[in-house]
């Protein structure tokens, strides 16, 4: 595995993250808006579920919640794991750089401010910092 792609792996974990919480979103709001029983006097289909139609919804929600709670246990770690590995190297701007770009999801332009360096800069000191990164094992 490259530098760049296991330093990517915090970013799309986060992104993950992020459209199971939409999802969960969706499932609450779909919990919320079920309508209830009607008691219309029609006949109904004997092989009609019994099970209260939210139930289901309640199902999934808890469902997604264990994912995103062992999805961010793992962030935690994955990203304890990044900084302890960016530590390691010697050049400050590349420590600083690679914290920026893959755990902060900072522009480039957005870094270039932080280091008061160009664009240029920026993505000069970024190929000098993958090269320098260590990948742990």
């Amino acid at each position: 595995m490259t530098a760049k792609e296991y330093l990517s792996q915090a970013r799309r974990l986060d992104e993950i993250i992020n459209c199971r919480l939409r999802e969960l979103e969706y499932w609450r709001h779909l919990a919320g808006s079920i309508s209830g029983t009607r008691y219309d006097g029609m006949p109904h289909s004997p092989n009609r579920p019994t099970e209260a139609p939210f139930a289901r919804c309640l199902d999934k929600i808890d469902e997604i919640e264990r994912d995103i709670d062992r999805r961010i246990d793992e962030l935690v770690d994955l990203r304890d794991t990044i900084n302890r590995a960016i530590d390691t190297m010697d050049n400050a701007d590349e420590r600083t750089l690679l914290r920026c770009r893959y755990l902060e999801n900072s522009s480039w332009s957005e870094i270039g401010g932080r280091l008061h360096v160009s664009n240029r800069t920026v993505h000069r000191i970024h190929s000098s910092a993958l090269a320098n990164f260590s990948v742990p094992d």
